[in-house]
Protein backbone atom coordinates (compact mmCIF):
# COMPACT_ATOMS: atom_id res chain seq x y z
CA UNK A 1 0.00 0.00 0.00
CA UNK A 2 1.43 3.35 -0.62
CA UNK A 3 -0.13 4.93 3.05
CA UNK A 4 -3.49 6.14 1.61
CA UNK A 5 -2.87 7.41 -2.27
CA UNK A 6 -5.56 7.33 -4.55
CA UNK A 7 -2.78 5.41 -6.63
CA UNK A 8 -5.55 3.83 -8.92
CA UNK A 9 -6.71 7.19 -10.26
CA UNK A 10 -3.08 7.91 -10.97
CA UNK A 11 -0.24 6.28 -13.52
CA UNK A 12 0.34 1.91 -12.92
CA UNK A 13 3.60 2.29 -11.23
CA UNK A 14 4.04 2.48 -7.41
CA UNK A 15 5.21 5.76 -5.93
CA UNK A 16 7.58 6.23 -2.95
CA UNK A 17 5.92 4.97 0.04
CA UNK A 18 6.14 7.13 3.06
CA UNK A 19 7.76 5.79 6.51
CA UNK A 20 8.77 6.96 9.63
CA UNK A 21 12.12 4.75 10.05
CA UNK A 22 14.38 7.23 8.60
CA UNK A 23 14.20 11.21 9.03
CA UNK A 24 13.68 11.11 4.75
CA UNK A 25 10.35 9.43 5.58
CA UNK A 26 10.41 7.83 2.47
CA UNK A 27 11.17 4.03 1.13
CA UNK A 28 11.51 2.87 -2.61
CA UNK A 29 9.31 0.16 -3.68
CA UNK A 30 11.50 -3.34 -4.52
CA UNK A 31 10.67 -4.52 -8.49
CA UNK A 32 7.72 -7.08 -8.45
CA UNK A 33 9.26 -8.57 -11.58
CA UNK A 34 7.88 -7.94 -14.25
CA UNK A 35 6.05 -4.88 -12.76
CA UNK A 36 8.72 -2.05 -12.43
CA UNK A 37 7.73 -0.68 -8.76
CA UNK A 38 9.36 2.79 -8.11
CA UNK A 39 9.79 3.89 -11.78
CA UNK A 40 7.50 6.44 -11.20
CA UNK A 41 9.08 8.55 -8.10
CA UNK A 42 5.99 11.02 -8.06
CA UNK A 43 6.22 14.17 -7.14
CA UNK A 44 6.34 15.36 -3.22
CA UNK A 45 7.52 17.85 -0.69
CA UNK A 46 10.88 16.73 1.12
CA UNK A 47 10.75 15.97 4.71
CA UNK A 48 12.35 19.37 6.01
CA UNK A 49 9.82 21.62 3.65
CA UNK A 50 6.69 19.60 5.12
CA UNK A 51 7.68 20.21 8.79
CA UNK A 52 8.89 24.16 8.10
CA UNK A 53 4.97 24.22 7.01
CA UNK A 54 3.77 22.26 10.16
CA UNK A 55 5.78 25.05 12.24
CA UNK A 56 4.69 28.26 10.16
CA UNK A 57 1.28 27.42 9.12
CA UNK A 58 -0.66 25.13 11.61
CA UNK A 59 0.26 26.16 14.98
CA UNK A 60 2.67 22.62 15.23
CA UNK A 61 6.06 23.13 16.71
CA UNK A 62 6.83 19.75 17.26
CA UNK A 63 6.15 16.71 14.43
CA UNK A 64 4.85 13.16 16.16
CA UNK A 65 6.23 9.84 14.43
CA UNK A 66 6.38 5.95 15.53
CA UNK A 67 7.97 3.66 14.43
CA UNK A 68 9.32 0.61 16.88
CA UNK A 69 12.34 -0.50 14.14
CA UNK A 70 13.18 3.32 15.00
CA UNK A 71 12.76 3.26 18.82
CA UNK A 72 8.68 3.83 18.99
CA UNK A 73 7.92 7.65 19.41
CA UNK A 74 9.60 10.82 18.04
CA UNK A 75 8.99 14.74 17.65
CA UNK A 76 10.59 16.35 15.04
CA UNK A 77 11.48 19.91 14.45
CA UNK A 78 13.25 21.78 11.70
CA UNK A 79 15.51 24.97 11.85
CA UNK A 80 15.44 26.90 8.19
CA UNK A 81 18.78 29.35 7.73
CA UNK A 82 18.24 32.37 6.16
CA UNK A 83 19.08 32.32 2.08
CA UNK A 84 18.05 33.41 -1.34
CA UNK A 85 14.51 31.95 -2.27
CA UNK A 86 15.83 29.74 -4.95
CA UNK A 87 18.30 28.08 -2.12
CA UNK A 88 16.32 26.13 0.68
CA UNK A 89 18.78 24.54 3.92
CA UNK A 90 17.91 23.12 7.02
CA UNK A 91 18.62 21.38 9.84
CA UNK A 92 16.07 18.63 11.09
CA UNK A 93 16.07 17.53 14.65
CA UNK A 94 14.45 14.76 15.89
CA UNK A 95 14.58 13.23 19.61
CA UNK A 96 13.20 10.05 20.57
CA UNK A 97 10.75 10.46 23.34
CA UNK A 98 9.69 6.71 24.69
CA UNK A 99 13.30 5.46 25.06
CA UNK A 100 14.01 8.93 26.82
CA UNK A 101 11.02 7.81 29.24
CA UNK A 102 12.31 4.50 28.95
CA UNK A 103 15.66 5.38 30.43
CA UNK A 104 14.32 7.99 32.98
CA UNK A 105 12.51 5.71 34.41
CA UNK A 106 15.13 3.21 35.41
CA UNK A 107 17.02 5.82 36.98
CA UNK A 108 17.06 4.64 40.66
CA UNK A 109 17.87 8.76 41.66
CA UNK A 110 14.92 9.57 39.49
CA UNK A 111 12.08 6.86 40.53
CA UNK A 112 13.41 7.28 44.73
CA UNK A 113 12.94 11.04 43.99
CA UNK A 114 16.43 12.80 45.20
CA UNK A 115 17.36 14.17 42.07
CA UNK A 116 15.01 14.19 39.34
CA UNK A 117 15.46 17.54 37.60
CA UNK A 118 19.28 16.61 37.38
CA UNK A 119 18.63 12.95 36.60
CA UNK A 120 16.04 14.59 33.23
CA UNK A 121 18.73 17.12 32.47
CA UNK A 122 21.79 14.28 32.14
CA UNK A 123 19.34 12.21 29.84
CA UNK A 124 18.03 14.96 27.74
CA UNK A 125 22.20 15.52 27.64
CA UNK A 126 22.55 11.56 26.13
CA UNK A 127 23.18 12.14 22.22
CA UNK A 128 21.54 8.68 21.21
CA UNK A 129 18.52 10.15 22.02
CA UNK A 130 18.98 12.24 18.98
CA UNK A 131 19.02 12.49 14.75
CA UNK A 132 20.01 15.13 12.52
CA UNK A 133 18.96 15.90 9.07
CA UNK A 134 20.95 18.05 7.14
CA UNK A 135 19.29 18.95 3.57
CA UNK A 136 20.25 21.53 0.66
CA UNK A 137 17.32 21.63 -2.17
CA UNK A 138 18.64 24.42 -4.85
CA UNK A 139 16.72 25.76 -7.96
CA UNK A 140 19.06 25.61 -10.59
CA UNK A 141 16.58 26.68 -12.78
CA UNK A 142 12.89 27.06 -13.32
CA UNK A 143 13.24 23.09 -14.78
CA UNK A 144 16.30 22.00 -12.67
CA UNK A 145 16.62 21.45 -9.11
CA UNK A 146 19.58 19.60 -6.75
CA UNK A 147 18.90 18.06 -3.69
CA UNK A 148 21.85 16.47 -1.32
CA UNK A 149 20.65 15.68 2.39
CA UNK A 150 22.98 13.97 5.23
CA UNK A 151 21.80 12.64 7.87
CA UNK A 152 23.06 11.23 11.09
CA UNK A 153 21.76 9.26 13.81
CA UNK A 154 22.87 8.94 17.33
CA UNK A 155 24.19 12.28 16.85
CA UNK A 156 27.39 9.81 15.80
CA UNK A 157 28.49 10.46 12.03
CA UNK A 158 30.35 7.77 11.64
CA UNK A 159 27.57 5.17 12.35
CA UNK A 160 24.55 4.05 9.90
CA UNK A 161 25.16 7.83 8.30
CA UNK A 162 22.00 8.18 5.46
CA UNK A 163 22.81 10.36 2.22
CA UNK A 164 20.94 11.16 -0.93
CA UNK A 165 21.72 13.24 -3.86
CA UNK A 166 18.74 14.28 -6.28
CA UNK A 167 19.06 15.71 -9.98
CA UNK A 168 15.31 16.57 -11.51
CA UNK A 169 15.12 18.32 -14.65
CA UNK A 170 11.30 19.18 -16.01
CA UNK A 171 11.10 18.34 -20.20
CA UNK A 172 8.10 20.15 -21.70
CA UNK A 173 6.56 16.17 -21.82
CA UNK A 174 8.69 14.47 -19.65
CA UNK A 175 10.63 14.41 -16.07
CA UNK A 176 14.01 13.46 -15.76
CA UNK A 177 15.26 12.03 -12.63
CA UNK A 178 18.94 11.17 -11.12
CA UNK A 179 19.48 9.77 -7.98
CA UNK A 180 22.35 8.31 -5.85
CA UNK A 181 21.57 7.01 -2.39
CA UNK A 182 23.79 5.46 0.04
CA UNK A 183 22.39 3.18 1.87
CA UNK A 184 18.81 3.04 -0.34
CA UNK A 185 16.14 2.31 1.51
CA UNK A 186 13.82 -0.50 0.05
CA UNK A 187 10.42 -1.95 0.75
CA UNK A 188 8.91 -5.26 -0.36
CA UNK A 189 5.83 -6.63 -0.65
CA UNK A 190 5.41 -7.85 2.83
CA UNK A 191 6.13 -4.32 4.65
CA UNK A 192 10.32 -5.70 5.33
CA UNK A 193 12.62 -2.87 4.67
CA UNK A 194 16.09 -3.52 3.19
CA UNK A 195 19.26 -1.62 3.06
CA UNK A 196 21.20 -1.62 0.00
CA UNK A 197 24.44 0.16 0.67
CA UNK A 198 24.77 2.07 -3.07
CA UNK A 199 21.95 2.39 -5.14
CA UNK A 200 22.02 4.92 -8.16
CA UNK A 201 19.42 5.33 -10.53
CA UNK A 202 18.10 7.45 -13.27
CA UNK A 203 14.37 7.68 -14.35
CA UNK A 204 12.70 9.60 -17.19
CA UNK A 205 9.14 9.53 -17.45
CA UNK A 206 6.32 10.78 -19.57
CA UNK A 207 4.41 13.21 -17.91
CA UNK A 208 0.80 11.53 -16.36
CA UNK A 209 -1.77 12.00 -18.44
CA UNK A 210 -5.60 11.05 -17.93
CA UNK A 211 -5.74 8.95 -21.03
CA UNK A 212 -3.65 7.93 -23.62
CA UNK A 213 0.00 6.82 -24.03
CA UNK A 214 2.53 6.40 -21.22
CA UNK A 215 5.86 5.40 -20.99
CA UNK A 216 8.82 4.76 -18.30
CA UNK A 217 12.59 4.45 -19.00
CA UNK A 218 14.81 3.09 -16.11
CA UNK A 219 18.52 2.56 -15.16
CA UNK A 220 19.36 1.36 -11.97
CA UNK A 221 22.40 0.11 -10.40
CA UNK A 222 22.74 -1.59 -7.17
CA UNK A 223 26.49 -1.70 -4.88
CA UNK A 224 27.18 -4.21 -2.39
CA UNK A 225 24.96 -7.20 -0.11
CA UNK A 226 21.77 -5.96 0.89
CA UNK A 227 20.97 -6.06 4.33
CA UNK A 228 17.79 -6.17 6.51
CA UNK A 229 16.78 -2.84 8.32
CA UNK A 230 18.01 -1.94 11.29
CA UNK A 231 18.93 -6.36 11.67
CA UNK A 232 21.93 -7.94 12.22
CA UNK A 233 20.12 -10.75 10.98
CA UNK A 234 21.22 -12.38 7.77
CA UNK A 235 18.57 -13.11 5.48
CA UNK A 236 17.92 -13.84 1.63
CA UNK A 237 17.74 -10.68 0.16
CA UNK A 238 14.77 -9.75 -2.92
CA UNK A 239 16.47 -10.64 -5.96
CA UNK A 240 16.68 -7.46 -7.65
CA UNK A 241 18.20 -6.00 -4.79
CA UNK A 242 21.16 -8.02 -5.14
CA UNK A 243 24.67 -6.25 -7.01
CA UNK A 244 23.90 -5.22 -10.81
CA UNK A 245 22.72 -3.45 -13.49
CA UNK A 246 19.14 -2.94 -14.70
CA UNK A 247 17.34 -1.08 -17.36
CA UNK A 248 13.52 -1.29 -18.05
CA UNK A 249 11.31 -0.12 -20.45
CA UNK A 250 7.31 0.07 -19.72
CA UNK A 251 4.85 1.38 -22.15
CA UNK A 252 0.99 1.60 -20.92
CA UNK A 253 -2.23 2.73 -22.32
CA UNK A 254 -4.70 4.14 -20.39
CA UNK A 255 -8.75 4.58 -20.70
CA UNK A 256 -11.17 6.59 -18.48
CA UNK A 257 -14.88 6.07 -18.63
CA UNK A 258 -17.81 8.47 -16.89
CA UNK A 259 -20.95 5.78 -15.99
CA UNK A 260 -22.62 9.53 -13.92
CA UNK A 261 -21.71 12.63 -13.21
CA UNK A 262 -23.61 14.64 -10.58
CA UNK A 263 -25.25 18.08 -11.77
CA UNK A 264 -26.10 19.40 -8.36
CA UNK A 265 -25.36 23.03 -8.30
CA UNK A 266 -22.43 23.64 -5.78
CA UNK A 267 -22.55 26.87 -3.16
CA UNK A 268 -21.45 29.78 -4.77
CA UNK A 269 -20.54 31.38 -1.02
CA UNK A 270 -18.43 28.78 -0.26
CA UNK A 271 -15.79 26.92 -1.90
CA UNK A 272 -14.91 23.36 -1.93
CA UNK A 273 -12.61 22.22 1.20
CA UNK A 274 -10.48 20.12 -2.57
CA UNK A 275 -11.18 21.62 -5.74
CA UNK A 276 -10.17 17.70 -6.74
CA UNK A 277 -12.95 16.57 -4.47
CA UNK A 278 -15.49 18.52 -5.73
CA UNK A 279 -17.69 16.67 -8.42
CA UNK A 280 -20.02 13.70 -7.50
CA UNK A 281 -19.24 11.00 -10.02
CA UNK A 282 -19.28 7.31 -10.87
CA UNK A 283 -16.10 6.66 -13.06
CA UNK A 284 -14.59 3.14 -14.30
CA UNK A 285 -10.75 3.29 -15.78
CA UNK A 286 -8.92 0.51 -17.29
CA UNK A 287 -4.67 0.39 -18.05
CA UNK A 288 -2.82 -2.15 -20.64
CA UNK A 289 0.58 -2.61 -20.94
CA UNK A 290 4.13 -4.39 -21.07
CA UNK A 291 7.30 -3.95 -19.37
CA UNK A 292 10.98 -5.75 -20.42
CA UNK A 293 14.10 -5.61 -18.22
CA UNK A 294 17.27 -6.35 -18.98
CA UNK A 295 19.68 -7.29 -15.76
CA UNK A 296 23.40 -7.64 -15.70
CA UNK A 297 24.98 -8.97 -12.75
CA UNK A 298 23.74 -11.07 -9.60
CA UNK A 299 20.29 -8.92 -10.04
CA UNK A 300 20.16 -11.22 -13.23
CA UNK A 301 19.82 -14.29 -11.10
CA UNK A 302 16.17 -13.71 -10.99
CA UNK A 303 15.74 -14.52 -14.74
CA UNK A 304 16.34 -18.30 -14.04
CA UNK A 305 14.60 -18.64 -11.24
CA UNK A 306 11.94 -21.50 -11.00
CA UNK A 307 8.11 -20.80 -11.59
CA UNK A 308 6.33 -20.34 -8.78
CA UNK A 309 2.95 -22.47 -7.86
CA UNK A 310 1.07 -20.08 -9.38
CA UNK A 311 2.99 -20.12 -12.54
CA UNK A 312 4.08 -16.93 -12.94
CA UNK A 313 5.69 -17.60 -16.27
CA UNK A 314 6.27 -14.78 -18.77
CA UNK A 315 9.43 -14.38 -21.27
CA UNK A 316 12.18 -15.30 -19.72
CA UNK A 317 16.21 -15.76 -20.85
CA UNK A 318 19.33 -16.22 -18.80
CA UNK A 319 22.52 -16.31 -20.27
CA UNK A 320 24.96 -17.37 -17.19
CA UNK A 321 28.01 -17.59 -19.74
CA UNK A 322 27.61 -13.37 -19.70
CA UNK A 323 25.77 -12.94 -15.82
CA UNK A 324 22.84 -11.18 -17.62
CA UNK A 325 19.39 -12.13 -18.40
CA UNK A 326 16.13 -10.63 -20.18
CA UNK A 327 12.77 -10.38 -18.76
CA UNK A 328 9.39 -9.47 -20.50
CA UNK A 329 5.43 -9.43 -19.40
CA UNK A 330 2.21 -7.72 -20.13
CA UNK A 331 0.04 -6.29 -17.44
CA UNK A 332 -3.04 -4.44 -16.84
CA UNK A 333 -5.80 -2.63 -14.29
CA UNK A 334 -9.31 -2.40 -13.47
CA UNK A 335 -10.68 0.62 -11.08
CA UNK A 336 -13.89 1.84 -9.95
CA UNK A 337 -14.09 5.06 -8.56
CA UNK A 338 -17.91 6.03 -6.72
CA UNK A 339 -17.87 9.79 -5.01
CA UNK A 340 -21.29 11.41 -3.34
CA UNK A 341 -20.98 14.69 -2.13
CA UNK A 342 -19.34 18.22 -3.09
CA UNK A 343 -17.17 18.19 -0.16
CA UNK A 344 -18.62 22.06 0.45
CA UNK A 345 -21.10 22.11 3.58
CA UNK A 346 -19.97 21.48 7.18
CA UNK A 347 -21.42 17.69 7.28
CA UNK A 348 -21.34 14.53 6.03
CA UNK A 349 -20.68 15.78 1.98
CA UNK A 350 -18.06 13.78 1.05
CA UNK A 351 -18.29 9.76 0.51
CA UNK A 352 -15.67 8.48 -1.60
CA UNK A 353 -15.06 4.68 -2.93
CA UNK A 354 -12.08 3.12 -4.51
CA UNK A 355 -11.49 -0.43 -5.96
CA UNK A 356 -8.23 -1.33 -7.88
CA UNK A 357 -8.38 -5.20 -9.96
CA UNK A 358 -4.52 -5.56 -10.45
CA UNK A 359 -2.99 -8.06 -12.83
CA UNK A 360 0.54 -7.61 -12.89
CA UNK A 361 1.75 -10.98 -14.87
CA UNK A 362 -0.34 -11.07 -18.21
CA UNK A 363 1.28 -14.46 -19.36
CA UNK A 364 -0.45 -16.21 -16.28
CA UNK A 365 -3.72 -14.24 -16.65
CA UNK A 366 -4.12 -15.24 -20.02
CA UNK A 367 -3.14 -18.86 -19.74
CA UNK A 368 -5.45 -19.44 -16.61
CA UNK A 369 -8.03 -17.70 -18.76
CA UNK A 370 -7.65 -20.23 -21.21
CA UNK A 371 -7.50 -23.00 -19.19
CA UNK A 372 -10.58 -21.79 -17.76
CA UNK A 373 -12.48 -21.39 -20.89
CA UNK A 374 -11.66 -24.84 -22.36
CA UNK A 375 -12.63 -26.55 -19.29
CA UNK A 376 -16.13 -25.03 -19.26
CA UNK A 377 -16.51 -25.81 -22.88
CA UNK A 378 -15.85 -29.01 -22.51
CA UNK A 379 -18.26 -29.20 -19.80
CA UNK A 380 -15.01 -29.83 -17.13
CA UNK A 381 -14.84 -28.42 -13.42
CA UNK A 382 -12.07 -26.32 -14.13
CA UNK A 383 -9.05 -26.66 -11.52
CA UNK A 384 -8.47 -24.34 -8.46
CA UNK A 385 -4.96 -24.03 -10.07
CA UNK A 386 -6.59 -22.50 -13.43
CA UNK A 387 -8.70 -20.16 -11.08
CA UNK A 388 -5.81 -18.85 -9.13
CA UNK A 389 -4.19 -17.56 -12.28
CA UNK A 390 -7.12 -14.87 -12.96
CA UNK A 391 -7.31 -13.90 -9.23
CA UNK A 392 -5.93 -10.28 -9.32
CA UNK A 393 -4.42 -8.16 -6.44
CA UNK A 394 -7.48 -6.25 -5.09
CA UNK A 395 -7.02 -3.28 -3.06
CA UNK A 396 -10.18 -1.01 -1.84
CA UNK A 397 -10.34 2.58 -0.26
CA UNK A 398 -12.78 4.51 1.58
CA UNK A 399 -12.84 8.24 2.85
CA UNK A 400 -15.72 10.13 4.70
CA UNK A 401 -15.83 13.51 5.58
CA UNK A 402 -16.83 14.02 9.48
CA UNK A 403 -16.90 17.77 10.05
CA UNK A 404 -15.96 20.68 8.13
CA UNK A 405 -11.79 19.84 6.37
CA UNK A 406 -11.95 16.82 9.13
CA UNK A 407 -11.84 13.17 6.87
CA UNK A 408 -11.66 9.51 7.73
CA UNK A 409 -9.69 7.20 5.53
CA UNK A 410 -8.90 3.55 5.42
CA UNK A 411 -7.04 1.27 2.79
CA UNK A 412 -6.59 -2.10 2.41
CA UNK A 413 -5.43 -4.93 -0.04
CA UNK A 414 -7.18 -8.01 -0.20
CA UNK A 415 -5.86 -11.62 -1.17
CA UNK A 416 -7.41 -14.12 -2.69
CA UNK A 417 -5.76 -17.90 -1.95
CA UNK A 418 -8.10 -20.60 -3.58
CA UNK A 419 -6.39 -22.96 -2.61
CA UNK A 420 -6.62 -21.94 1.51
CA UNK A 421 -9.93 -22.90 1.62
CA UNK A 422 -10.77 -22.18 4.95
CA UNK A 423 -10.01 -19.06 4.21
CA UNK A 424 -9.91 -17.85 0.59
CA UNK A 425 -10.01 -14.39 1.29
CA UNK A 426 -7.70 -12.28 3.53
CA UNK A 427 -7.50 -8.62 4.17
CA UNK A 428 -3.76 -6.94 4.91
CA UNK A 429 -1.85 -3.93 4.81
CA UNK A 430 -4.69 -1.57 6.39
CA UNK A 431 -3.94 1.86 6.70
CA UNK A 432 -6.31 4.41 8.88
CA UNK A 433 -6.38 7.86 8.33
CA UNK A 434 -7.30 11.06 9.36
CA UNK A 435 -7.26 13.95 7.11
CA UNK A 436 -7.53 17.86 7.14
CA UNK A 437 -7.91 19.72 3.86
CA UNK A 438 -6.08 22.87 3.44
CA UNK A 439 -9.11 24.63 1.88
CA UNK A 440 -6.66 27.98 1.39
CA UNK A 441 -4.51 26.16 -0.92
CA UNK A 442 -7.31 24.45 -3.61
CA UNK A 443 -5.96 21.01 -2.59
CA UNK A 444 -3.69 20.17 -0.03
CA UNK A 445 -4.06 18.32 3.33
CA UNK A 446 -2.45 16.84 6.04
CA UNK A 447 -2.37 13.62 6.51
CA UNK A 448 -2.21 11.65 10.36
CA UNK A 449 -2.00 7.83 9.26
CA UNK A 450 -1.31 4.44 10.96
CA UNK A 451 -0.98 1.20 9.72
CA UNK A 452 -1.74 -1.44 12.17
CA UNK A 453 0.75 -4.61 10.77
CA UNK A 454 4.06 -2.46 10.88
CA UNK A 455 2.72 -0.30 13.69
CA UNK A 456 4.10 2.81 12.21
CA UNK A 457 2.29 6.45 12.82
CA UNK A 458 3.08 9.61 11.14
CA UNK A 459 1.96 12.75 10.40
CA UNK A 460 2.84 14.58 6.55
CA UNK A 461 1.82 16.98 3.93
CA UNK A 462 0.58 16.28 0.67
CA UNK A 463 -0.46 18.65 -2.17
CA UNK A 464 -2.43 18.55 -5.32
CA UNK A 465 -2.88 14.42 -4.31
CA UNK A 466 -6.02 13.03 -4.79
Amino acid sequence: MNRLRWVGEGDIWELDMSTPVTLEATARAVSNDPLPLGLSRGTRLSRPKQAEFFHRFMATPLIPSFSPLHGGLSLQKVLTFPFPNNWFVSLLGQFDVQRFVSEVKKSEAFVSGSSRLSTLGKHLKDKSLYALGFCSELLLTPEDTLLLSYDSYKCDLNKNPRAKAVFNHKFPLHNLTAEAVWPGLFVDKDGEYWDVPLSMAVDLASLPAESGLSYHLCLHHNSGSPKKFSSDDVEVPPASLLPGLSLKSAFSYRANMDLWRGITPKQETCKPYDIFLSSPHVSVSGIIGSVMTAAFGENSIRTKLEKDSEGVGGFSLHLPSVNSGVMADALGRASLTAQYGNFQKLFFDLTRFHARLDFPHGLRFLTGATSVAQELLNSRQPSLEAFQKICPEVAVSLQQQIVGPFSLRAESGIQIDLKNGASPVSINNTVFAIEYALQVLGSAKAVAWYSPKQKEFMVELRFYET
